[in-house]
């Protein structure tokens, strides 16, 4: 293969309470795709970051094309020929798409921006992305898939070398994801280097040809996928772990019913939703993208408006009506979005789990329990194995994965009789997946009642004890858990075909 376009050698980084990097070794050959695969906090954003600018290490080199190179700062990277797709979009929602992708180059012509040459560019790179809108769309109306595909183009602009991918496809549809990928393998004819990040094994072995993989912030295996098989992936990342639970609640015995929805609407949204939860049942919400699921729970617990229905509530002496703002104070809602509605990022871990509990740790003089408080926080920390160097860490310098546990056990402190669950393992590493998967299984064995949002149905199919399947809005079939994914599938796209 010959000599590697890009080294990393030797590369250690410490952050106050935690060895992040120890002596990590990475290469990647020109026109090649390559996986940086790991758990949640193996230290993959942390060297992309080293990589990229954004952090500096303690020891190590870089060379790219055999010389060394000092990236001190995320334009020495850029000078260098590094472009970053980070798995978090920074996007200024106001202005244009050509705006976004030049903000940090405008263009200029005697001195004042060029439009006309930043339209230009902004079209070309657009169209090579199969995008169907335009350089002077505001990004504040675009689709989470659509900002995704910003992101990219704004990476392709300055014609990189190397480009890093931080689960790219995280919110794409499978039609831009396609897209994406064949831009990828255009890119790798062209002689670019793809570091590739994901969670998804299937993308892995799909678009790289080789995967490096690191453990606990030390580089432990790797080779060419050729000779891997998923197996030997996730081998390397997390040791022997296992990740199917399709059988661990075969015989589950669901109780009473401790939520009823009816006749729920809201115009060109939802339609007559209708269905029942019951004590100890994980129920699961399935649809394809677009189908409105997560609609319905934000409906539920009064984050959306309804234009009519009714929503009932068993806290103890069976059904009463509730208003969807009252049901917030009996249900835990793990969002979709983390980052921008799960969590308070500049505030601590301890502060972002006890958030939802203010109540409970309340003195007899009206005072929160500091005591208390960090108790609990250290005991769901500990339960959910939470990489963390101490509770005052700011939640927003976790990993992806970490983040959601604190979002989880903000929710396992208050103990809520109901959960919803809106993409609970979303952008997690197969062995944080099957500690989610574990406490979701906890709290229907204590008796609490989850609704679970998913969109990866071999997930769906491991948690859930029977389905609701989505279709524009509506609720158009109820499975049970013995349904195969053939029949999950064909009740969600075959309603869509008819109509």
């Amino acid at each position: 293969m010959g000599s590697p376009y890009l080294e990393m050698r030797g590369v250690s980084k410490h952050f106050p309470g935690v060895q992040a990097l120890t002596n990590v070794n990475f290469e990647a050959y020109a026109g090649e795709a390559i996986a940086l695969s790991g758990a949640n906090g193996a230290g993959k954003s942390t060297l992309m970051n080293v990589l990229g600018g954004n952090l500096q290490a303690d020891a190590g080199e870089i060379r790219i094309a055999d010389q060394a190179v000092n990236i001190h700062s995320p334009l020495a990277a850029t000078s260098n020929g590094i472009a970053f797709v980070h798995q978090e979009m920074a996007m200024l929602p106001t202005m244009t798409v050509a705006e976004n992708i030049h903000v940090s180059s405008f263009p200029t012509r005697t001195g004042l921006i060029d439009r006309k040459a930043m339209e230009t560019a902004t079209t070309e790179v657009l169209a090579r992305l199969g995008c169907h809108f335009t350089p002077d769309t505001r990004v504040q109306v675009l689709s989470t898939g659509d900002r995704q595909m910003v992101e990219i183009a704004r990476a392709l602009l300055s014609k990189p070398s190397i480009i890093i991918f931080d689960e790219p496809t995280s919110s794409l549809t499978s039609r831009e994801k396609t897209r994406l990928f064949e831009v990828i393998r255009s890119l790798k004819t062209e002689g670019v280097t793809i570091i590739y990040i994901t969670h998804f094994l299937d993308e892995i072995f799909s678009i790289c040809e080789r995967a490096t993989v690191l453990r606990a912030g030390s580089t432990v295996g790797g080779g060419m996928l050729s000779e891997l098989t998923p197996n030997d992936i996730v081998h390397m990342m997390i040791g022997d772990v296992a990740v199917d639970a399709r059988d661990a609640r075969q015989n589950a015995q669901p109780g009473e019913v401790v939520l009823r929805v009816n006749g729920l609407n809201r115009r060109g949204v939802l339609k007559d939703i209708g269905f029942s939860l019951h004590k100890g049942e994980v129920l699961g919400l399935w649809g394809l993208l677009g189908s409105g699921r997560t609609e319905v729970a934000r409906a539920i617990i009064g984050l959306a408006p309804i234009d009519s229905g009714l929503i009932e509530l068993n806290t103890g002496g069976g059904l009463r009506p509730v208003r969807p703002n009252e049901a917030q104070r009996w249900i835990g809602m793990v969002t979709e979005d983390r980052r921008n509605e799960g969590l308070l990022l500049p505030m601590s871990v301890k502060q972002n789990m006890s958030v939802a509990n203010l109540r409970g740790l309340l003195s007899r003089w009206k005072l929160i329990d500091n005591r208390r408080e960090t108790e609990l926080a250290e005991h769901f920390v500990k339960r959910l194995n939470i990489v963390i160097s101490n509770l005052g860490q700011p939640v927003k310098t976790l990993s992806g994965g970490n983040q959601q546990k604190v979002v989880v056990g903000r929710w396992l402190e208050l103990n809520p009789p109901i959960f919803i669950m809106d993409e609970p393992t979303r952008g997690l590493d197969v062995g944080a997946k099957a500690e989610i998967r574990r406490i979701i299984f906890e709290l229907a064995e204590s008796g609490a009642a989850v609704l679970v949002i998913s969109s990866e149905i071999e997930e769906m199919m491991a948690l859930a004890d029977r389905y609701l399947v989505m279709n524009r809005g509506q609720i158009i079939s109820a499975l049970p858990r013995s349904s195969t994914k053939n029949e999950l599938m064909g009740a969600a796209a075959g309603a869509a075909q008819t109509e």
